[in-house]
């Protein structure tokens, strides 16, 4: 597997030179680029200037790996649906135009007075909606383990369960609610068929990366693994450090 960084946090102020210019030197080989960020990699970029992005990457060791996107489902509104939907596939669009591999999506939590499954069928419609027009741009959807109640394995794994899509998978997102008993196997084992994507985050805090790291090797995982860590004062700094602690967990 390989190591690469989302622009949440410690990346949310470079633009894209800087960008490519302090991941290579720290030995990160990709990036998501979150929305909202200094960046600008947005969909509101015409043509040209995609052209212009993507060619950016292509010329680095950095590969633009993806797109945060705050695409999410969840709601009881049809019209709020659709609307997230369709700015999702805005993401697809820019995905495929500057070449990334993937869009990540989310849940955000399970609405009040709905009943769960009503939820999980909604959230899985429009995933497959993404996973049809991701398929016709060569595009992923990673859904994020995120939000209250659904960023519990149980309820990841439903959702995918519902949505039975080959373009949709999970992004892993290290959060305590993987955890049964100190240990991440049993939550890893009930999501390991739709791992697509891994964030990891802080890498010296009481998450068992070690264990986390074992895991994905076994399942001979060869994507990558992005960090999602807390903002830094010393961003450069902490990035040559964090690359030598991801170094240091994947030690046998």
């Amino acid at each position: 597997m390989k190591l690469g960084a989302v622009t949440y946090n410690v990346l949310k102020d470079w633009d894209v030179e800087t960008i490519i210019k302090n991941l290579e030197a720290a030995g990160f080989e990709a990036v998501e680029l979150r929305t909202q960020h200094k960046h600008g990699v947005e969909p509101t970029l015409g043509a040209e200037e995609r052209k212009a992005v993507g060619a950016k990457f292509s010329r680095s060791k950095v590969r633009l790996l993806s797109f945060g996107s705050t695409a999410e489902f969840q709601s009881p509104d049809d019209a709020v649906r659709r609307k997230n939907v369709d700015e999702a596939k805005k993401f697809i669009d820019l995905a495929h135009d500057t070449g990334a591999w993937g869009v990540k999506v989310r849940p955000n939590g399970l609405p009040d007075g709905v009943p769960e499954a009503t939820t999980i069928g909604r959230i899985a419609e429009c995933l497959r909606e993404l996973g049809d027009y991701g398929s016709g741009h060569g595009v992923e959807i990673w859904l994020e383990v995120h939000g209250k109640t659904t960023q519990n394995p149980p309820v990841s794994a439903a959702i995918m369960k519902a949505t039975k899509h080959q373009m949709v998978g999970l992004c892993w997102n290290s959060n305590p609610t993987d955890l049964v008993n100190g240990i991440v196997k049993p939550s890893f084992d009930l999501l390991k068929p739709w791992i697509k994507n891994v964030h990891i985050n802080e890498l010296a805090g009481p998450y068992p990366y070690r264990e986390l790291f074992r895991l994905l090797r076994d399942m001979n995982y060869e994507r990558y693994t992005l960090c999602e860590a807390q903002e830094s004062k010393e961003p450069e700094r902490f990035l040559r450090w964090y690359a030598a602690m991801w170094r240091e967990l994947q030690r046998m």
